[in-house]
């Protein structure tokens, strides 16, 4: 019997992989995702990191709706903490305490479910900024870049949803803050409000309705399409790779998903599970039992939203107290702009840049090779303008704890922020730009001329130059290997025959043929290097370029 127990388990398995490719054909696919080559570059764990915090979040939410009452009705507490016992409340903040003071481990499970999203939200934007900085969105991954867009602005809204469902005062400022901003909606506003809100501010409905948005409906499109976006369509196509070390447009270096690739992202999940269990055991977060349960007429002093909400709350801060008063109503500008607005023209753009940038460039090709920062200033540019947009809302976020900090005036620093909002991008695009620029003549002087010793030597006819030790070509590959140029030139042509092009007759023509000559200025190009000489070296140049850097 013993001798026969390996074949016929073995004819089990066989045979079980013969009726799912039967039935489904996994035995083609199986081969091909066992022999995908995944490069060997941590900021492709980004991604994994917002993979395996959104199942940290899962697992730990299933738990907590096991104790949670979504409920709005009054009951008076009479649980383990003390300092609110005989206190009105809502079931929603009552059932909250009782996770966090006498369910076994309710409190850790709650705070691993909040330091797990707040990972999984910088994961996201994080790996979001390094796709944009080096030109991953472009062709064919315009899809994925939308998916990625569509993903930050949900997880967003389920955060906000998820901190408000405990009722304390801090989150029911915040509801407080949502409804204002619908209610600014021209025309609709106070429709949008009654149909959320279920009747007038408070009510009974929103936790319940926040309740299943949270915990059904935003989640269940988001396990739709984090594997649409992180697997289905990444294992469709070519992986994408920075340039250098015999890289190319067609071919890609790297290990295999089996084995080493699985096993360095499992190990990769346990770690990420053990931080997020660290964080949630030592540091505290949202302790709502200091708080109190929600009361309309209180507000706590120094109250902050999380921090991925904290951009919307300085640009509340520091808009104009402006308003439209027509036709017997009134357009709250103040609310408006900054709570709908300018989050409409920031997801908006966001969404839409991979498509902006290919009408600039004119650059249709596909891409797998990415792009340095450094290559591509114009871009860069706009990506540090846009961190320095964002930044300096979150900033303003807090500037009531500034000034008390810092011991300033309040006005002051609203009128700081306000200067900086329009000034710091502009400030942010020049400086990337021209860091960019003295990156890349580093590199030139690198290329052409090596490294520097320190070493002077005196010629026979009394000059000095520095001795430079020439890079091998493994050591400098990222900026000597050929690459797709990641623009085509759609310059105006001159007129002939006093005839102008067809690109000129148009402003919008003109206006992309200028954004072009932009965009192109300062593109990095491959540099030409000293051709090999007897011995198999290159020669160094003898006196440094004045662009060596």
């Amino acid at each position: 019997m013993a001798g026969t127990m390996p074949r016929t388990r073995g004819g089990a398995v066989d045979a079980t992989a013969r009726a799912l490719d039967d039935r489904f054909g996994t035995a083609g696919f199986a081969r091909k995702a066992l022999r995908k080559a995944f490069p060997d570059q941590w900021t492709f764990l980004l991604g994994e990191i917002a993979m395996y915090s959104f199942v940290i979040i899962l697992l730990t939410g299933v738990y907590l709706t096991l104790f949670f009452k979504p409920s709005m009705q009054e009951v008076v507490y009479n649980g383990s903490y003390t300092k609110l016992k005989g206190v009105e409340m809502s079931e929603a903040y009552a059932s909250t305490l009782k996770i966090s003071f006498d369910v076994r481990g309710g409190l850790l499970v709650r705070q691993m479910h909040h330091w797990a999203t707040l990972i999984f939200m910088a994961a996201i934007l994080v790996h979001m900024l390094r796709n944009f900085f080096s030109g991953a969105f472009r062709k064919p991954r315009e899809l994925n870049w939308l998916i990625g867009v569509a993903m930050l602005v949900l997880v967003m809204l389920n955060g906000l949803f998820g901190y408000s469902l405990p009722d304390d005062l801090l989150s029911g400022t915040g509801i407080r803050i949502l409804e204002g901003a619908l209610a600014a909606i021209p025309l609709v506003g106070s429709y949008a409000v009654m149909f959320l809100f279920g009747g007038e501010y408070p009510g009974t409905d929103i936790i319940p309705r926040l309740y299943v948005i949270h915990v059904l409906l935003i989640p269940g499109i988001l396990a739709a399409l984090i594997p649409l976006h992180a697997i289905v369509l990444t294992w469709r196509q070519t992986h994408t790779q920075f340039p250098g070390k015999g890289s190319t447009n067609t071919t890609v270096r790297g290990y295999p998903f089996f084995p080493v690739f699985i096993a360095k992202t499992t190990a990769f999940f346990l770690w990420l599970l053990g931080v997020t269990t660290l964080l949630a055991a030592f540091v505290q977060i949202n302790p709502v039992w200091l708080f109190g349960p929600y009361d309309p007429g209180a507000i706590s002093s120094g109250s902050q939203p999380d921090w991925y909400m904290g951009w919307l709350e300085g640009a509340l801060r520091i808009m104009p107290a402006w308003e439209i008063n027509a036709w017997g109503h009134t357009v709250a500008l103040s609310v408006l702009i900054p709570a709908l607005v300018v989050p409409g023209l920031l997801f908006t753009g966001l969404a839409a840049y991979p498509f902006l940038e290919r009408w600039v460039t004119g650059d249709d090709r596909v891409h797998h090779l990415l792009d340095r920062p450094r290559d591509v200033p114009a871009r860069t540019g706009i990506g540090f303008a846009g961190i320095v947009f964002y930044g300096t809302l979150w900033l303003a976020g807090g500037n009531d704890v500034l000034a008390d900090r810092f011991h300033i005036s309040l006005f002051w620093t609203t009128w700081f922020f306000r200067f900086l909002i329009i000034l710091g991008p502009v400030i942010a695009y020049s400086v990337a730009y021209r860091i960019c620029v003295g990156l890349q003549r580093r590199d030139l002087g690198l290329a052409t001329h090596g490294l520097e010793t320190g070493i002077i030597r005196q010629s026979p006819d009394g000059g000095f130059s520095e001795v430079e030790r020439p890079l091998p070509d493994e050591a400098i590959a990222a900026i000597t290997d050929p690459r797709p140029a990641p623009a085509v030139d759609l310059d105006v042509p001159p007129p002939i025959d006093g005839i102008e092009s067809p690109r000129a007759r148009s402003a919008s023509g003109r206006l992309r043929a200028a954004l072009n000559r932009r965009f192109r200025a300062d593109l990095a190009a491959v540099p030409e290097r000293p051709p090999l000489d007897a011995g198999g070296d290159r020669p160094a140049l003898e006196e440094k370029s004045s662009t060596s850097g």
